[in-house]
């Protein structure tokens, strides 16, 4: 293998080990634990849309929809909590 080739090749390499390190601190060992017992990262498409709407550090929306469909549905993650009037009606 030639020089630019070793290079090239430690690059991604190194690249690779980044990645994966990125990706495993995202998660709490609880969080990987939970999502390892379900078939997908999201229960439904209303799920991920939920999901979407809601990341860390945004002020909850929450719509009664939400609540019945994560009923329905089985959501799993991080639970919201909000009070009644921070509920929208759909």
């Amino acid at each position: 293998m030639s020089a630019s080739g070793r290079t090239v090749f430690a690059l991604v390499g190194a690249m690779g080990m980044l990645g994966a390190t990125l990706v495993s601190g995202c998660a709490t060992r609880e969080q990987w634990a939970d999502w390892r017992g379900h078939s997908s990262h999201f229960a439904s498409g209303q799920h991920l849309a939920f999901s979407m709407r809601n990341t860390e550090g945004s002020a909850p929306s929450v719509r009664r929809a939400d609540m019945e469909a994560s009923r329905v549905e089985s959501w799993w993650g991080q639970v919201i909590t909000v009070s009644p009037d921070q509920i929208f009606q759909n």
